[in-house]
């Protein structure tokens, strides 16, 4: 390689590493302002001041209750789980280099759902016990996809349309038990079901955010053995990569992480499924995008509960809102790979 050729590839690296900064430090502002913003609006607007009062302990008549009981939860709820979603959607999208490949596309999301459901409508059982149900249920049914999945050389293409069978299958089992659940069960039901940051609790937040914690390095530090994935099986294997073990660590980690936030919020729709294509975006391609797509996951998050509380006569939760952003663009990308042959 000349030395022009060599000074044009670490130009291209150092311009790729200030956006990929860039990019990362305006979304945690980005993110940080929603955060703020969730904390000072509601029925009552508090001041800044107010509510950093009420944060560092000081008793505020009426702001106490509102910012931390009420406030504090949710946005927590919404950064974490929202990050949570992002990364792991992101994870999935890259390893089978497919972007319908999100764990909310593939099953994994549906398997939380259904043994939510059960243990609701079922076994009449609620609280703790429900989110462990949804946490096993998420991580038993991406064991099995995964397992069904492992005919000789793993294929990623495989895994996507099992895990579209075995989706499809806990949706019909879920409106099985929808249609079996007594009336007055069902209300319960379909809040799960829409994904929403109401009425979540102070103590329902740090089991999510150790989980957020541990896994959000796993994920990063094997991050990078995720571009070698993308060059496919035999390439890693040639590469030196254990290609098995860094596809297991990368799935159980990002699994556990969507699991518990599921768990926390119930399905927040196609924030998984949005966050890695809108972090390549704005990062760019070749570039290990887990943690701009985490902050991506997040901002929906907490914009989506945003407009959903204010922008309407009516609050909707914010799976409801997140739902209508995603629709679209899973036509669009479903219109566009069946113009390109299946490439995305």
């Amino acid at each position: 390689m000349t030395a022009e050729n060599k000074n044009r590839v670490s130009d291209g690296f150092h311009r790729r590493k200030r956006r990929y900064i860039s990019v990362v430090v305006i979304l945690a502002i980005a993110v940080a302002a929603l955060c703020i913003a969730m904390l000072l609006l509601g029925n009552t607007i508090y001041s800044l001041s107010t509510v950093w009062k009420v944060l560092t302990g000081e008793a505020v008549k009426g702001a106490t209750f509102a910012v931390r009981t009420l406030r504090l939860p949710r946005m927590l709820a919404g950064l974490l789980s929202g990050f949570a979603f992002g990364m792991a959607g992101s994870t999935f999208q890259t390893m089978l280099r497919n972007p319908l490949a999100s764990p909310d596309i593939i099953g994994v999301t549906s398997g939380s759902n259904a043994a939510a459901i059960f243990l609701l409508i079922i076994m009449n059982l609620s609280g703790a016990v429900v989110s462990v149900g949804a946490v096993l249920g998420g991580t038993v049914t991406a064991v099995f996809i995964y397992l069904l999945s492992k005919g000789g050389k793993f294929e990623g293409g495989r895994l996507i349309l099992i895990g579209l069978g075995v989706q499809a299958m806990l949706n019909a089992f879920i409106s099985y038990l929808l249609l079996k659940a007594p009336q007055h069960d069902v209300p319960a039901a379909y809040r799960w079901l829409s994904g929403s940051l109401n009425g979540i609790q102070l103590s329902e937040i740090p089991m999510l955010a150790i989980v957020v914690i541990i896994f959000t390095p796993v994920i990063i530090l094997l991050g990078k053995h995720l571009r070698i994935l993308e060059l496919g099986e035999d390439s890693a294997i040639t590469l030196g990569l254990h290609a098995d073990r860094t596809r297991i660590l990368l799935i159980l980690s990002a699994v556990v992480s969507i699991a518990f936030a599921t768990a926390t919020t119930g399905p927040i729709a196609f924030i998984s499924f949005l966050s890695g294509p809108i972090a390549t975006r704005i990062a760019g391609a070749g570039t290990q995008n887990e943690l701009p797509a985490g902050l991506v996951g997040a901002l929906l998050v907490l914009a989506g509960d945003l407009i959903g509380q204010f922008a309407f006569d009516t609050r909707f939760p914010v799976g409801v809102i997140t739902g209508i952003l995603g629709a679209p663009y899973l036509i669009y990308l479903l219109i566009r790979m069946n113009k390109t042959g299946g490439a995305s």
